[in-house]
């Protein structure tokens, strides 16, 4: 293993890469930046500490009963999967010290030796045979149990729908460190998906013994680079070196604290005035002011998210495709990608990100048209369903609490108000992360904010959650002909162009049937103190490591 965190960082900027040996036929990774040369004259701060904003509450802190990208930050600290991201987005060894498949179907992963969870008991095999079993156990509840099914385990969707025990899905510890897992299909990314906050062990013993409350502080067992110390609710979530973690000696962050900051405002203040070193965001209206007094700080990555508004599918009068698409195309995307945005966003037409890997959606019909010829194909649209100045169209956008996320809606209420005049009423909702959750699950809702990042590098990641009987699908949306493409893709499909053609066919239904509005494709803006080393800009995932960070001397 790398000596210390400067070396590694090093090793990444020469154009080095960190890929332990590993017999995985897989398909090519995603194109790599480009070396950048880096200074050697690095020296740690005596103090290795830093706090992190992380927008908003945490759900909870159990890796099988999350879904959001806030929770996903702390998890990644403190619990690790069989496989981890390096700074710029490879798949290494991380639980596993390697893994191997002659077939992409059948997968074995050998678990390090030292591998430890911070109570010293062994990380063993048979905890992540316990872990995959339990998430995707109806019982558990969890939210992201269709994972599980989509990582084409055998046996794992009559697991999640009820019709077979947990116990019957195919993944088996061989013993202590050895853990093999079947596919009902080859899967070349299979491993890719190993990443994934769902993926994560949980200590049987303690969960079991504490039932939900053990993941409170003292009680929390985890196996990542940290242990969780302390845990104020809308305050802070504190995590301190786990020094069982098999690579605690390159470890040099000693205390990470989370700070739940929705207003971005708020954050960028506490940032400028030191007391906070990596935000979660930026207010979208200061960008500007922050490049040019503060540019050493602002730091724009890529970001494989989609930004959407969703739509009720099962709700009158958006379960009218017509409505959906008058809405849809009066988004003029170019306003809010340049003029309320202007981080280098780009506008989405298609639910899969441009970035992705081997995949690049064809733009449908109206992504060609002017957004004037758009406004008058939604005018029609509109009078065919229905409504006009007599019988307004009224409904309410819901987005959850976030000062970017409102100006968004406010800017996009104005423009169906502006380009549809008194054909529309719209009334803006915002609810706090936990309760905007559970109404979009529940279906509570007309129209709704979201945004999609990927859970690994491939098309699927995005598409997927447009099938009818996938758990996020909280549009409610239901195509067979999209559920048959993506299906086919998985079951038909022999090679990444066979796989891109069914992926093709998805994204025109989608358009066709306009569940979704794509606006907009991420970047991720953020503001990092200069003192902080080691921040993997570069990371497409977004996936970021405390322990692979450091704090420099100033």
């Amino acid at each position: 293993m790398y000596k210390n965190k400067i070396t590694q960082a090093l090793l990444l900027g020469a154009g080095i890469s960190l890929l332990a040996g590993c017999d995985k036929p897989e398909e090519k990774q995603a194109a790599q930046p480009e070396a950048q040369p880096q200074s050697t004259e690095v020296k740690f701060a005596e103090v290795q500490e830093i706090v992190r904003g992380n927008g908003t509450e945490v759900a909870s802190l159990d890796p099988h009963k999350v879904e959001g990208v806030p929770e996903s930050h702390v998890l990644r600290d403190l619990m690790e999967g069989l496989v981890i991201q390096d700074a710029v987005g490879n798949t290494i060894p991380g639980a596993a010290e390697s893994w191997s498949t002659e077939d992409n179907q059948t997968f074995t992963f050998k678990i390090r030796e030292d591998a430890k969870w911070s109570n010293g008991d062994p990380v063993t095999a048979q905890d992540f045979e316990y872990s995959f079993k339990r998430a995707a156990d109806p019982a558990t509840a969890s939210p992201y149990a269709w994972y599980i099914e989509y990582t084409k385990m055998k046996n794992a969707k009559d697991v999640i729908a009820g019709k077979k025990p947990a116990s019957e899905l195919a993944v088996k510890a061989i013993d202590d460190r050895t853990l093999v897992i079947e596919t009902e299909v080859p899967l070349p990314y299979f491993v890719k998906m190993m990443a994934h906050t769902t993926m994560y062990p949980v200590h049987k013993a303690t969960v079991e013994n504490y039932g939900d409350s053990w993941t409170k502080p003292g009680v929390f067992v985890g196996n990542g680079a940290y242990v969780l110390s302390d845990w104020v609710v809308n305050e802070k979530i504190v995590l301190e070196r786990n020094k069982n973690y098999w690579d605690n000696d390159d470890t040099v962050i000693n205390k990470v604290t989370f700070l739940p900051i929705e207003n971005q405002n708020a954050e960028m203040n506490r940032f400028l005035s030191g007391e906070i070193d990596i935000t979660y965001e930026v207010p979208n209206e200061q960008f500007g002011r922050l490049q040019k007094e503060h540019p050493e700080n602002v730091v724009v990555s890529p970001n494989l998210c989609t930004y959407y508004y969703g739509f009720n599918t099962e709700k009158a009068p958006f379960d009218d495709v017509r409505v959906r698409k008058a809405l849809s195309y009066t988004i003029d995307r170019d306003i809010v990608t340049k003029a309320i945005l202007g981080q280098g966003q780009k506008p989405a037409f298609a639910l899969t990100h441009s970035g992705i890997t081997g995949f690049a959606p064809t733009k449908p019909e109206y992504a060609t048209m002017a957004q004037d010829q758009r406004v008058e194909a939604a005018k029609e649209l509109l009078e065919e369903a229905g409504f006009g100045p007599d019988q307004p169209l009224d409904f309410t956008l819901l987005y959850n609490t976030s000062e970017n996320h409102k100006k968004i809606a406010v800017a996009i209420q104005s423009m169906w108000k502006k380009s549809l005049g008194n054909f529309v009423n719209v009334t803006l909702e915002n609810q706090e992360w936990k309760t905007y959750l559970d109404n979009s699950k529940q279906g509570n809702f007309d129209v709704r904010r979201a945004g999609w990042c990927a859970d690994y590098n491939e098309a699927s990641t995005f598409l997927a959650i447009a099938m009818t009987e996938n758990g996020s699908n909280d549009q409610k949306y239901s195509s067979a002909v999209f559920d048959k493409a993506m299906n086919d893709a998985v079951k038909v499909a022999k090679t990444e162009a066979e796989r891109n053609k069914f992926y093709a066919i998805a994204e025109a239904q989608l358009a066709q049937d306009m569940p979704i509005a794509p606006i907009y494709q991420y970047v991720q803006p953020r503001l990092v103190g200069t003192h902080v080393g080691g921040y993997p800009d570069q990371n497409p995932q977004d996936n970021i490591y405390s322990k692979d960070m450091f704090i420099i001397a100033e």
